[in-house]
């Protein structure tokens, strides 16, 4: 299994993946993507014996765009959330899976956004392409951790998603993930079939906040996605 697992992902990615991006040659927008990325999830997850509950709080709807926060503890996390989020949405991934052939491609043409960690203008450009997508009507996935936990333990936020959520008067969902570290930390190669929880907490309205207020929305944030866990655990 070792070997095969792999080997499937990659048969899953090259497969999907080459029939997301014809899809969204012919239907520009990035609504065929997500139906196959859901299913690739689905297969990645299956393959390697890993099972996803999702909760979520009364006031999570689907009535409008939100920007959804979430803590980030292994590659898992990904294909867990896809399959956990409610309605459409984008995420805001790392400029370097972009070079990912198929896979970066079929995400570029689907709009998610890429940040460049290494260069704040093109990082701000980035952002701003975001919170225009909010505006559209569609739902931001972000993960303020900047990368994955090595320890599975919450690591400081970064400010780039609330920013973006005050810029787009868009509510915050935080979200909290746990399972993952157990399936897949961070720096290992094998992973372990497991379960992955997925909550979504309760909504916080970031037009109530400033750019000058937003360490106050962050820690706010901070604190329910820490209570989720908590929960969880």
């Amino acid at each position: 299994m070792t070997l095969i697992a792999p080997a499937l992902v990659v048969l899953y990615t090259a497969v999907l993946g080459t029939i997301a991006i014809v899809l969204c040659l012919l239907v520009p927008g990035g609504a065929a993507l997500m139906p196959l990325a859901r299913l690739w999830s689905r297969l990645v997850l299956w393959t390697y014996g890993v099972r996803v509950t999702a909760t979520q709080h009364p006031a999570v709807t689907t009535a409008g765009p939100a920007v959804f926060v979430a803590n980030h503890q292994s590659l898992f996390d990904i294909p867990a959330l896809v399959v956990a989020m409610p309605g459409d949405f984008r995420m805001v991934a790392k400029r370097e899976l972009l070079y990912v052939p198929l896979f970066g491609w079929a995400l570029w043409l689907a709009g998610f956004i890429f940040i460049d960690r290494f260069d704040r203008e093109r990082a701000i450009r980035s952002l701003d392409r975001a919170a225009r997508r909010i505006r559209r009507g569609t739902s931001i996935v972000v993960f303020p951790e900047g990368t994955r936990s090595p320890d599975g333990v919450l690591q400081p936020f970064k400010k780039g998603g609330f920013v973006l959520a005050i810029q787009a008067r868009a509510p915050i969902i935080p979200v909290s993930i746990r399972g993952g570290h157990a399936v897949l930390p961070k720096g290992r190669l094998a992973a372990r079939p497991g379960t992955i929880e997925v909550v979504f907490g309760e909504p916080v309205d970031a037009s109530s906040y400033s750019f000058e207020s937003r360490d106050a929305l962050i820690e706010i944030v901070r604190r329910r996605i820490a209570a989720g866990l908590s929960v969880l655990s």
